[in-house]
């Protein structure tokens, strides 16, 4: 019979459809049996919400468990129940372990959890509703994935010049020419100075803070222990030293030394050199073995092809017209999450 596994979001599927290494025994002598409809859960996951109902005949690992119904029951519905907060509030409270690493749910503890269940009839119309929902969902999902593809392909084809642009008289622009970075931005110090305590104060909340894993956000209550600060401009690129992660950024900011700030020169396009500089290899201008980095000086000689601020233009106002539809499927996405959010609160209370 095939195996199958509990995911965390997607319930259970056939462990072919999921990447990664199959780690099961040769001896499956051990394993369990599931039949489509039975619900299988995850015992050292169940409070984090790793459930769900098995769309098909299968094995499982000895460390899952399987629970089969009693009674007549939708199994849909018993889906959506699993995953509610209520429940696995429940499932939190009844694991047994002194870490959240060893919390184990086994089925003695889980049989005593009572739960108040609707008429069969109220269950069958519940689980349309969810059913139609995650359609809707699963197929935006779909589309927001897509979408994302499809950048990074037209990005790639671009850059590989694939893909040629024409101005508006539908001739073609010119051949790309070659340079290296440093002939195309200013790389920005800002300052570097260690700051007293009193001034380091006065900077929490005032502005967002460019952090090692590349997010942005305002500090409320952390002060930098860090000396050395950049303090960004508006309009600049920045550019990660460990990974070819890069945006634009808008307003003022304080970034760690661990990143380049870098203002594109009069006649580039700075959307265009952030979507070249983010499709870059940057592994032959690494230094270190441990762990890798792009120090300055590698950086300022990286190899660029560029064509012409008007071709530049072109390219990054048909990419933004890519990224904006994908904006807008994510927007959508993040609407239909949070109303089956508010249906699970209000129905499973």
């Amino acid at each position: 019979m095939e195996l199958l596994s509990v995911t965390m979001n997607d319930g259970v599927k056939p462990r072919s459809e999921i990447e990664g290494k199959d780690n099961s025994s040769e001896d499956k002598s051990n394993y369990k049996i599931v039949r489509k409809g039975d619900m299988v859960y995850n015992s050292m996951r169940m409070w984090q919400g790793a459930n769900g109902i098995s769309p098909c005949d299968g094995i499982v690992s000895p460390a899952y468990t399987v629970l089969m119904p009693k009674q007549e029951i939708n199994n849909g519905y018993f889906a959506a129940l699993f995953k509610s907060v209520t429940l696995i509030n429940e499932f939190r409270k009844n694991s047994q372990g002194m870490t959240s690493d060893t919390w184990n749910l086994k089925y003695p503890q889980i049989e005593t959890i009572k739960v108040q269940i609707p008429s069969v009839s109220e269950q069958d119309k519940v689980s349309e509703l969810f059913s139609v929902l995650d359609e809707r969902i699963a197929t935006q999902a779909q589309l927001v994935e897509s979408l994302k593809k499809y950048k990074r392909g037209v990005v790639k084809a671009i850059l590989s010049k694939r893909i040629r642009f024409a101005d508006d008289r539908g001739n073609y622009y010119p051949e790309w020419s070659e340079c290296t970075l440093q002939e195309v931005v200013d790389f920005l110090d800002g300052q570097r100075k260690p700051l007293e305590s009193a001034d380091r104060a006065k900077r929490q909340g005032k502005y967002p803070y460019y952090g090692a894993s590349g997010i942005i956000d305002y500090i409320d209550d952390y002060i930098f222990d860090e000396p050395l600060l950049l303090l960004g401009e508006d309009g600049a690129n920045i550019i990660n030293r460990s990974s070819p992660l890069c945006f634009i950024a808008t307003g003022k900011y304080w970034v760690n030394n661990h990143a380049h700030v870098m203002r594109p020169r009069k006649g580039q396009n700075i959307k265009f050199i952030c979507e070249l500089l983010e499709s870059l290899d940057y592994t032959r201008y690494n230094t270190g073995t441990a762990q890798p980095k792009l120090n300055q000086e590698k950086c300022r000689q990286i190899a660029l092809h560029l064509p012409t601020y008007e071709e530049q233009c072109h390219i990054a106002e048909f990419l933004s017209l890519v990224e904006q539809k994908s904006i807008h499927a994510q927007t959508e996405l993040d609407s239909l999450l949070r109303t089956k959010n508010a249906l699970m609160q209000q129905l499973f209370i």
